[in-house]
């Protein structure tokens, strides 16, 4: 099978969170805030789609499974391009934390610029490209982008909109995970499809895409104030969403594969660990980048130094063993620190 298994997969996983929480912050910035635009191209598709007021009368299940065929080309523009997205940095970073390779700090300054960089993104893409562009504004399209709107922040109550939001969490991220399993681009872009279309054609919920539709229905004259659309539906789609990713997918995956109480080793022996990585990961701090002149390595040079001379980010050599069960990788250090061995991994 030309995938890297579940282990390996969780291991990437972690390696990518390091590196998104190492990443310098004008670029975090930047990162984040394109993320927004990338997943609206999704979201106005699939909004654009649903404006079959036939289809919406007579087969309402048909033309929302139709629409939600097409949302996936956000998903995978996010991806592909390593954008940063929120709701995929909750299950990131969180399994490099259990991997002990970031700090909480990492984790709240990583989450909190990935979100409102989203978010300004987003508002940016349907103020200026699809309001002022008038994408939606008139007929059928208007009145679609009203009462989508309408549907995901007013008719659901609350404590619906947190439960969805746990689900289409799950899916995305399930379809991160299997897109960073497959090692060539037909592979992940066929992964992310089939969970993303799911979890939009069942009509649940992600904060990042709400930030262009129920916007998009507000500046369309849908009865919703900002403060509305905050509490009712911004807030439970963001607890929601975090608990899907970082309990169901990060947790849960981090657990069933590495912290295994067999002393399960996990070797990369593949080609193109460092492709999968860079892919995921979005740009790489200048100190971390491989010397194209000499024989230094993304880390730093053979004694551990950075190029720069600062500390390297802590990412393993590829090729090395991983092992993973936490209490025994525990013990092996301090038997290594105790008789002055340890070395970098």
């Amino acid at each position: 099978m030309d995938a890297f298994t579940p282990a390996q997969t969780m291991e990437l996983i972690s390696r990518v969170g390091a590196k998104k929480s190492k990443m310098r912050f004008d670029k975090l910035c930047l990162n984040s805030f394109l993320a927004g635009p990338l997943l609206g191209f999704g979201c106005a598709i699939t909004l654009s789609t649903n404006a079959a007021p036939w289809y919406q009368d007579n087969a309402p299940g048909l033309i929302r499974t139709i629409a939600a065929s097409f949302f996936p080309i956000g998903l995978i523009l996010v991806i592909l391009t390593g954008a940063d997205l929120f709701t995929s940095n909750v299950m990131f970073l969180p399994v490099a934390f259990l991997h002990r390779r970031v700090t909480l700090f990492d984790i709240g300054k990583s989450m909190f610029v990935s979100f409102f960089g989203n978010l300004a993104g987003m508002l940016f893409f349907m103020a200026i490209i699809v309001g002022y562009g008038g994408v939606f504004e008139h007929g059928a399209y208007k009145a679609e982008s009203i009462t989508f709107a309408i549907g995901k922040a007013v008719t659901p109550h609350w404590h619906q909109i947190f439960l969805k939001a746990i689900g289409a969490n799950w899916l995305v991220c399930l379809a991160v995970f299997m897109a960073i399993s497959s090692r060539e681009i037909g592979s992940k872009i066929l992964a992310i499809w089939w969970p993303i279309t799911t979890f939009v054609a069942l009509g649940m919920d992600h904060v990042i895409a709400n930030m262009f539709l129920i916007p998009m229905g507000i500046w369309n004259g849908a009865p919703i104030t900002v403060g509305y659309y905050i509490w009712k539906s911004m807030i439970p789609a963001f607890l929601g969403n975090t608990l899907g990713a970082a309990l169901f997918v990060g947790t849960a995956y981090w657990y069933l594969y590495l912290t295994s109480s067999d002393n399960i080793p996990v070797e990369f022996n593949l080609d193109g660990v460092n492709t999968a990585i860079d892919e995921m990961g979005g740009p790489m701090d200048r100190r971390l980048t491989k010397c194209p002149s000499c024989n230094e390595t993304m880390n730093g040079d053979s004694q551990g130094k950075a190029l720069n001379g600062t500390e390297p980010l802590d990412l393993p050599d590829p090729s090395g063993r991983i092992k993973s069960a936490i209490g025994r990788e525990l013990k092996a250090y301090s038997m290594e620190k105790r008789n002055g061995e340890v070395t970098r991994v």
